[in-house]
């Protein structure tokens, strides 16, 4: 697909999808507004300005693979495809609802563009990692990209494949750790510190860049960075903020797993105009 780097757009873009997440998740009530909205600019980033792919054909060999590992953040990925023009727009409100293509995680059953069905935590890196080493194989250009969760990184498997990846130096994947320090139960650093962050991928044969999250230059210049970089798979630890752009969310561990009501949709969408 046509691809933008005008800031100016990729950020309306950005604010449409955040307003598209927030009536979903009301009109589902039930949901995960919190790490959707922080994962906004990251995943735009990546379909409007970065990734190879066509909406038109979306089993394109040379395509490169989005993984969102933390699926429970399935919101931010349905409203970005959608806008891609890969699922319908007018059906998103029926988010969560039996039937929908538009399931509580992403389902490959009923999104075939999907590259894989996740929301079991702690998957996603060894899929990226086995789908970068794929297209090795083939000598195709295809570059893997893996969004985590910071709660998730606390599983021991995307340690074992942050080792792998290192030691294999798969230099066509990117791991995006959206670092918005709040998980299901709290405060991350009140559960199980992550920090060192970037220490740690780098003790694993990792290149590491570290961001604001939301910062739309910042982030096509990592993955210009990312592409430039051989031997090493690329870790962008990106700061970000639970529940971007939306006042009464923002750092609020409640917004981790709960739907706004209809009032709080109106308050959050005038917020968002």
């Amino acid at each position: 697909m046509t691809k933008t780097s005008n800031v100016g757009e990729l950020q309306a873009i950005s604010k449409q999808v955040r307003r598209e997440i927030v009536e979903m998740i009301t009109h589902a009530g039930s949901g995960h507004p919190g790490g959707s909205l922080s994962a906004v600019e990251i995943v735009v980033t990546l379909f409007f300005d970065v990734m190879r792919h066509d909406p038109a054909h979306p089993e394109w060999p040379d395509r490169d693979r989005f993984i969102l590992s933390k699926g429970h953040a399935a919101p931010v990925l349905y409203s970005v495809l959608a806008e891609c023009g890969y699922t319908p727009k007018d059906q998103l409100n029926t988010l969560r609802k039996l039937g929908s293509i538009y399931q509580g995680h992403p389902d490959r059953r009923f999104i075939p563009a999907l590259e894989a069905s996740t929301g079991s935590l702690g998957e996603g890196l060894s899929l990226g990692i086995g789908m970068a080493l794929a297209a090795k194989l083939d000598s195709r250009p295809s570059r893997s990209y893996v969004v985590l969760g910071d709660g998730e990184i606390q599983e021991g498997q995307i340690w074992e494949a942050a080792m792998f990846g290192g030691d294999k130096k798969v230099d066509n994947l990117v791991a995006i750790v959206d670092y918005n320090h709040i998980q299901l139960d709290g405060f991350v650093d009140d559960i199980m510190p992550l920090d060192p962050l970037a220490d740690k991928w780098r003790a694993f044969n990792w290149h590491v860049i570290e961001l604001n999250g939301h910062d739309i230059p910042a982030l096509h210049a990592a993955f210009a960075e990312a592409e430039r970089t051989k031997d090493q798979p690329t870790a962008i630890i990106a700061h970000t903020i639970k529940g971007q752009g939306v006042s009464f969310m923002e750092n609020n561990p409640k917004f981790h797993g709960v739907a706004p009501t209809k009032e709080e949709m109106e308050k959050a969408l005038v917020e968002l105009r």
